[in-house]
């Protein structure tokens, strides 16, 4: 959920991941339904999301073979600690074995084959572990997408035992590989909160916004008190850059604290480590509005209520979600429910997003006859507009009030023809402008502070190649994220990058983009974006081959299980506001149409374009 919604009430248990037992089943293992009794599960079966899978340990004189993959079954099974996947190893492998380390997905799970010994007198065994690599998930729980060929070794011997010899693995990869299957099955996402600053030296003293920071936390491994320990364990290394937490630094739970759970009045009691005893009531507060925030996106989550308290007991402060939202939502002059596009003449109109109302021009001069906008975003605030005429050469930004004039344009592009002019402008949640300038000869990204002209600044994105053009710009509402559509030769695919600032000694700020990363790596061209939330987004693409579709994706790069959208034909633009309930916004051959929640697509007007919410 995003940042600025209202308080979401309880959800039901996340549906639609799929499962599976392990990625390579011979043994079988033991999947445990909510009621009932013990099953066996082949690789044939697919447990659903609220099965719960156990390992079974090795068998007394189990061949090699066998042994591999009772290892790898026992990697898929919901036991926290892996304890029986560790009694397939030696004594010391099993001390020295760090399954946090990271997380490994594969496309369909590892295949096994074994090796020829790799040194003369070796009386060990070798097997090769291999597959299709789709991401990895680190220490700090963050999902980082890859496409790369994993191959890896695993090395057995013969350890004495009461009973005999038996084979135990004593080498193999750090962490732990599975399925994406089994990975949707075992792990669930959340967002984890934190505040996003203005400036190097940050600071708790004004919080404007909270920054969605997504990690994997495992479903049935007590989920609620993982996600508090990874909001106390503070931000994860990408988004480390932009946010602050209110958390003192080296706060944990109490030391013997290791299960918390909310009470019949679904009040959570946190008790911190000593290092949150002198905490202000201020800054308390704000430690609790982080905790409610992150565990109101966990789906199996019921807490409405917060008290944090120290070590000895005592009540440091206590919050609900009716005040940790006044607390760190941002105060918007009107709601943000209202639906923006251009009409048959390229002026801005407006219809209400949940009235019925026929689409009406907006006060002022971008919703008169001039000039002809192709293009349009509106401040957040929804006070005023920026728009981009329609041969892309100009960007101009006006007041909704009757009396206003458009003034002289904030910037002019040099670009020769109408498609590599300025693209689509995005307003970010601190009330500055973005707008890139797609100009073969001077290509660059441009932020106009408080959307005024005389505070323009080019802004250098670390890492983009230098055959790439920026065609599309889209910020979050946070302003610490930044959305772009980058164009190498004939692909466009989706980044995501930090949107860091840093004071420039003079009083200003230089403003750059660092850190970024694919958001839609399985798609091969991305066609439009939008934030649909504090962590997601909805993409209009196709995959290699296919036909073009439109889903919804993490910032992450992750993908939501249970997302699908209807399907549209050639769609050129899409909105989505931050609230979820509201409908989902599009340009296609029908003209401008919408999706509300349960429902199809819906026309709005035949002869509309570029349909845009605030932002």
């Amino acid at each position: 959920m995003s940042e600025q919604r209202a308080p979401r009430r309880r959800r039901g248990v996340r549906a639609g991941a799929l499962a599976g037992c392990g990625a390579i089943v011979l043994a079988g293992c033991a999947s445990m339904p909510d009621s009932g009794g013990l099953d066996s599960v082949d690789a044939s079966q697919r447990p659903d999301s609220q099965v719960r899978v156990f390992a079974q340990p090795p068998a007394d004189g189990a061949s090699p073979t066998n042994v591999v993959e009772g290892f790898l079954e026992a990697l898929t099974s919901d036991d926290p600690t892996y304890a029986i996947a560790r009694k397939y190893l030696t004594p010391k492998a099993a001390k020295g074995w760090e399954p946090g380390h990271e997380t490994v997905v594969l496309a369909d799970g590892p295949n096994t084959r074994p090796l020829s010994p790799q040194n003369a007198g070796d009386e060990g065994k070798y097997f090769s572990l291999t597959g299709s690599e789709v991401a990895t998930v680190d220490r700090q729980q963050a999902y980082q997408p890859h496409k790369q060929k994993y191959d890896k070794n695993l090395h057995l011997s013969l350890v004495k035992s009461s009973k005999g010899n038996q084979w135990r693995i004593d080498s193999l990869p750090p962490g732990v590989v599975l399925g994406e299957t089994d990975f949707q099955r075992i792990y669930q996402p959340v967002n984890k909160y934190y505040y996003a600053v203005d400036s190097p030296s940050g600071g708790d003293s004004s919080p404007k916004q909270l920054v969605a920071d997504p990690v994997f936390v495992r479903q049935w491994t007590d989920p609620l008190t993982e996600t508090v320990k990874q909001v106390l364990a503070g931000p994860t290394r990408w988004l480390d850059h932009v946010v602050n937490t209110s958390f003192p630094s080296g706060v944990r739970l109490k030391s013997g604290v290791d299960s918390l759970s909310p009470d019949d009045a679904n009040k959570l009691t946190v008790p911190l480590s000593k290092a949150a005893d002198r905490v202000s009531q201020t800054k308390c507060k704000q430690m609790a509005a982080q905790l409610l925030f992150s565990l109101r996106d966990l789906s199996s989550s019921s807490v409405s209520e917060v008290d944090l308290k120290s070590t000895d007991g005592r009540l440091l402060c206590t919050l609900n979600e009716d005040k940790a939202d006044a607390l760190v939502a941002p105060r918007q002059a009107a709601q943000l429910d209202a639906q923006y596009f251009l009409d048959e003449k390229g002026r801005l109109v407006q219809v209400p997003g949940r009235g019925s109302s026929d689409p009406a021009p907006v006060e002022g001069p971008l919703g008169e006859d001039s000039p002809r906008l192709r293009s349009v975003a509106v401040s957040r605030d929804q006070e005023r507009a920026a728009g981009v005429t329609h041969d892309g050469r100009l960007l101009y930004v006006a007041s909704f009030l009757s009396s206003a004039s458009l003034g002289d344009p904030l910037v002019r592009s040099h670009a020769a023809a109408a498609k590599d002019g300025l693209s689509t402008p995005s307003w970010d949640g601190r009330g500055d402008l973005w707008v890139a300038d797609r100009d073969p000869a001077h290509k660059r990204l441009l932020v106009f502070g408080q959307g005024l002209g005389d505070k323009m600044q080019e802004v250098s994105v670390e890492g983009l190649e230098d055959d790439a053009r920026i065609e599309s710009v889209k910020t979050s509402a946070d302003g610490a994220r930044i959305a772009l559509l980058v164009k190498i030769k004939d692909t466009t695919s989706l980044r995501i990058g930090r949107v860091e600032r840093q004071s420039d000694g003079e009083g200003g700020v230089d403003v750059s983009v660092a850190g970024l990363r694919s958001a839609a790596p399985e798609m091969e061209d991305v066609t439009a974006v939008s934030w649909a939330g504090g962590s997601r987004l909805v993409v209009v693409g196709r995959e290699s081959d296919e036909l073009q579709q439109i889903r919804y994706v993490q910032c992450d790069g992750s993908a939501p299980t249970g997302q699908a959208l209807p399907g549209l034909t050639r769609v050129s633009d899409i909105a989505a506001s931050d609230d979820d309930r509201l409908p989902l916004l599009a340009r296609s051959d029908d003209g401008i149409v919408r999706l509300p929640s349960g429902s199809a697509w819906q026309s709005v007007l035949k002869d509309g374009t570029a349909p845009v919410y605030p932002g």
